[in-house]
């Protein structure tokens, strides 16, 4: 551009990158914080769009005498700033026999914000193949001591059979009392192996710490060029006597990231216990699913529906209705027109950004 040019910025949030194949103990996380969610970290569903209009002579043509004109440097720039609120969702829809429905369309489905319309439908696709950033949390606790080696070669499976080379990443974390990060991002499904052998059963279990720390210190600051989708599979009884934060404070952080949880119970009794009730809640809040293999073969089952899913879902963007930036909890409802045959799955919510 020669006289005038026009450049849109997106402001994002930094990001660290960890060195891979190293193994990293994570101190205990610290709880909420009150306050903006950008102080949290908080990358707002709603973003913000800033147009910056250059004006002044071409810092590129040369001056009369041959030198770049000092004028030039003093160049005004007028900064219009404006606020573009979008919402982008990612939901998955099932039948009466839990199907999943693969070929619908914008119009089949109702949005609502805020139990309001959505003010404009920007965006709707069929996402297949978007890029993923899964996160692999193991219980290694004492309590699934019995089943451990099972369940850390079928994850191993699993991640060998949904991390695309160059186009995925995953990591991976044990914890017990503390989450340790046994392989940070990677596309290498070999080190994500090795990851997952690495851990060892050990004391206590923090796991509303784990997915706390997962959700705000991995994924809400690993870095994303596009549309990405972002879960957290997290193996567990969902028993928990050591965590720091609540959870409802680890789901709060897993909507905020915008991470869809899938949790897989290590209870073996037959019967469904207090912390199967607790993951339930957990997968249901975000939009994801709890299963409950009662049979060793039933935990290999479950990776492989969850596989499926992940590439079996929606996306939506659109603009709320009567949207304000002041930080309230917002309601999400997607509803298929044909409800009766038709069930949708997606997160409850999210939290508007603070202006």
């Amino acid at each position: 551009m020669n006289q005038r040019g026009i450049f849109l910025v997106l402001a994002m949030g930094c990001f660290g990158l960890a060195t891979l194949g190293q193994s990293s103990q994570v101190a205990n996380p610290v709880p909420p914080v009150a306050g903006s969610h950008q102080e949290q970290g908080m990358t707002p569903p709603a973003g913000q769009a800033v147009m910056q209009a250059t004006s002044g002579a071409n810092a590129n043509a040369p001056a009369g005498n041959g030198q770049q004109s000092s004028t030039q440097e003093d160049d005004t720039v007028a900064t219009i700033r404006k606020t573009v609120n979008e919402v982008n969702v990612v939901f998955t829809v099932t039948d009466k026999h839990g199907r999943y429905i693969k070929d619908l369309k914008r119009n089949d489905f109702t949005f609502n914000d805020d139990s309001k319309p959505a003010a404009e439908i920007r965006d709707f696709k069929s996402q297949t193949d978007l890029p993923l950033q899964v996160g692999l949390l193991v219980d290694a606790s004492n309590s699934v001591r019995d089943r451990f080696k099972f369940e850390q070669e079928s994850a191993i499976e699993f991640l060998n059979q949904t991390v695309r080379p160059k186009y995925d990443t995953a990591f991976v974390v044990g914890f017990d009392v503390t989450p340790e990060v046994t392989q940070d991002f990677t596309d290498n499904t070999e080190f994500l192996s090795r990851g997952v052998r690495a851990l060892r059963p050990g004391g206590g279990t923090a796991m509303f710490d784990a997915l706390y720390y997962a959700c705000r210190d991995k994924l809400l600051k690993a870095p994303r060029s596009g549309a990405v989708r972002r879960a957290i599979i997290l193996l567990s009884d969902g028993e928990d006597n050591q965590s720091h934060v609540t959870r409802e404070e680890a789901i709060d952080m897993a909507q905020r990231a915008e991470v869809i949880v899938y949790t897989i119970s290590t209870n073996i009794s037959g019967t469904k216990g207090k912390g199967d009730k607790v993951l339930e809640r957990i997968a249901d809040a975000t939009g994801g699913r709890a299963f409950f293999p009662f049979q060793l073969r039933d935990v290999s089952n479950a990776f492989a529906e969850i596989q499926d899913e992940l590439r079996s879902q929606y996306a939506v963007s659109y603009k709320p209705a009567d949207f304000k930036a002041d930080g309230r909890f917002r309601t999400i409802e997607i509803v298929a027109l044909d409800k009766k045959n038709l069930h949708v799955r997606s997160r409850r919510g999210y939290f508007a950004p603070v202006q």
